[in-house]
């Protein structure tokens, strides 16, 4: 296989789109949908019921925003490219008319430097400008993303406090309650379903953020979603360790003897 044969065969499997290399937010939809039925079919007095209906909201509403973002933003890009070319003809314009209006002698060469030095600087500026033109769209499309992930980032962490006082030790060793202690109304089973909801809220929290880099060709917002995965994970890793808690007291019930 020679060198252009490879270059057709990675710009074909580079722009191949199949069916399981993407996340469908159609199906991550449907799925919070679902974990909302199912909370509310066994926990329909809870916070967390009402916690997932937001964030289901909210996901809705991040899906659209993510996929707004992918394309390019015309009436900005138009804008970009007619106040780019304004600055390059004005910049030209000036140079043909110095250029016109000079003429090279030893008596104009202090001129000939003033007008260099100035030339220089007004290129300079020239360049700045174009830059901040170039990035605008970019500079819009990650402030946008970027509010979004942190109001995802701020759902996570109330889904952490519903299950803050989920504590499994509690139910356990029998320890008497105080006062002061939260109400520990659920049973054993009731327990490991709240916080499986739990988990699979912030794993689903994490996949709509993905929504954002899959759109989005831009390394903030990567790095912000990569964040938020990191959050979610560490999160989930708190509650696994209580299910696991669960699990493992409820096998050593059902073994002989005990």
């Amino acid at each position: 296989m020679n060198w252009h044969q490879r270059l057709f065969l990675f710009l074909d499997v580079s722009s191949a789109h199949g069916k399981y290399t993407e996340l469908k937010p159609h199906s991550i939809l449907e799925t919070i949908r679902r974990l909302e039925q199912r909370i509310a079919e066994r926990f329909p007095e809870s916070g967390l019921l009402q916690v997932c209906k937001e964030f289901f909201n909210l996901a809705e509403q991040s899906e659209q925003l993510a996929r707004q973002l992918g394309p390019p933003i015309w009436p900005v890009r138009l804008a970009t490219i007619a106040a780019a070319g304004l600055l390059l003809f004005v910049a030209i314009g000036a140079i043909l008319v110095i250029a016109r209006s000079f003429s090279l002698n030893t008596d104009n060469i202090a001129e000939l430097l003033q007008a260099t030095e100035a030339g220089i600087n007004e290129l300079i500026f020239l360049g700045l400008a174009l830059f901040f033109l170039i990035g605008l769209e970019a500079r819009i499309k990650r402030h946008v993303a970027l509010k979004a992930l942190h109001r995802l980032r701020s759902i996570a962490h109330v889904v952490d406090m519903h299950q803050l006082t989920k504590d499994p030790a509690h139910l356990l060793s029998g320890v008497k309650s105080t006062a002061s202690s939260p109400q520990r109304t659920l049973s054993r089973h009731e327990l490991m379903r709240y916080l499986d909801y739990c988990a699979e809220m912030l794993a689903l929290n994490s996949k709509i953020a993905a929504l954002f880099a899959q759109n989005m060709d831009d390394h903030v917002v990567l790095a912000a979603v990569n964040d938020m995965e990191s959050l979610t994970q560490g999160l989930s890793g708190k509650i696994w360790q209580k299910i696991m808690m669960l699990d493992i007291a409820v096998t050593q019930s059902q073994l002989p003897g005990t």
